[in-house]
């Protein structure tokens, strides 16, 4: 099975080799048709601490690196 590939923002760099990156998806509400927008918190494993708060990432899934580290920061995001 291919591993999961997501693009959010870093929200937190406090902690070393690793960013808090949050992802935000939008959906279409089953009754209403309404857009919604979801977001969701992933820390992910960064070995230089190369991002900062407020870059554009993109996430992979892989191997656990610790109990809540399951992705790793494979590059930037693009904008648009």
């Amino acid at each position: 099975m291919p591993k999961r590939v997501m693009q959010g923002t870093v929200v937190s760099d406090r902690n070393d080799k690793t960013v808090v990156v949050q992802v935000e998806r939008i959906t279409r509400h089953p009754v209403l048709m309404k857009t919604i927008r979801r977001s969701k918190k992933f820390h992910a494993h960064d070995a230089e601490n190369k991002y900062k708060i407020g870059d554009l990432v993109l996430i992979q899934e892989c191997a656990p690196f610790s109990k809540m580290k399951r992705f790793e920061v494979i590059g930037e995001g693009s904008k648009g």
